[in-house]
């Protein structure tokens, strides 16, 4: 009977030890990110800069261990967690396909990093510019890179407004997003297209019904409510300082709809061009 015993629980930890190990994408195959986080918008908006001065959450890009944890979980799961009708698959063969294959989900969990739609702009990366290399024919060095460097501490927040009236911000004072929603990547991707054809989650921008709720809400606080450290004042007159405020405010409520540095990027608008027209007049 003992040797019975014995011999049962040495087939069980055969047969445990036996059971295939599940292990994550192979790291080196992950495309970098391809800028250096917490770049502060030199206009001083509460935003930092992306790829081509591109306005985005200085949030993003997520650190790499985070983001590879997300991608693991989407490529183990086939789709991503956050938003599954979106498939996550990384081949890891060298081929053109495989590559590009390998780039959509690794955009795919970025875009969807805390629910659908809802993570880091493609702007937070280089990878627009690997995908149209990839779709080229042109071969990329996908080794990882070493870790990025700390970014510097941010300004600190200007003084918060009085607050507005009861009834919110008046519609007319609020930027128009002039981006048609939920025009799809022709490439294939889980992708819409924002300003330049840059990549958006197709779940931006929003409707301008709840954006301007959620920017009523920012201005009543005096601060963006989802990230309290960044003002948010919406001054009513007509100068051109005024409209500079009120256009980095708009932003602050773009890139925090849902959380800190959690919405959407600002090339879901022409909010940044907006910007810099009106930033020549001051």
């Amino acid at each position: 009977m003992k040797f019975a015993a014995t011999a049962a629980l040495v087939a069980v930890a055969v047969s445990v030890a036996a059971l295939p190990v599940r292990r994550g994408v192979n790291t080196s195959l992950i495309v970098p990110f391809g800028i250096n986080p917490g770049a502060k918008d030199p206009a001083g908006s509460a935003s930092c800069v992306g790829i081509n001065g591109i306005l985005i959450p200085c949030s993003c890009p997520p650190d790499l261990a985070s983001f590879t944890d997300s991608l693991n979980a989407n490529v183990a799961a086939g789709h991503a967690i956050n938003n599954p009708g979106i498939g996550a698959a990384f081949p890891e063969d060298g081929s053109i396909q495989s590559q590009i294959t390998r780039l959509n989900a690794q955009t795919v969990t970025l875009q969807n990093l805390h629910g659908p739609g809802v993570g880091c702009p493609q702007a937070a990366t280089n990878w627009g510019g690997v995908l149209q290399k990839l779709q080229a024919g042109i071969s990329e060095n996908l080794a990882s890179p070493p870790p990025p460097p700390t970014p510097a501490a941010p300004a600190p927040p200007p003084p918060p407004p009085a607050a507005p009236a009861a009834g919110g911000v008046d519609p007319a004072l609020v930027p128009q997003f002039d981006v048609t929603p939920g025009i799809k990547d022709p490439a294939g991707s889980a992708s819409c297209v924002g300003i330049n054809n840059i990549l958006i989650p197709c779940s931006c921008p929003p409707s301008r019904e709840e954006f301007i709720a959620s920017l009523s809400a920012n201005v009543a606080a005096g601060h963006a409510v989802n990230n309290p450290g960044v003002a948010s004042p919406f001054p009513t007159d007509g100068s051109p300082q005024a409209a500079v405020t009120r256009m980095q405010s708009a932003l602050v409520a773009l890139q925090n709809l849902h959380g800190p540095g959690v919405g959407c990027p600002a090339v879901s608008t022409t909010f940044s061009a907006q910007l810099s027209a009106l930033q020549a007049r001051v």
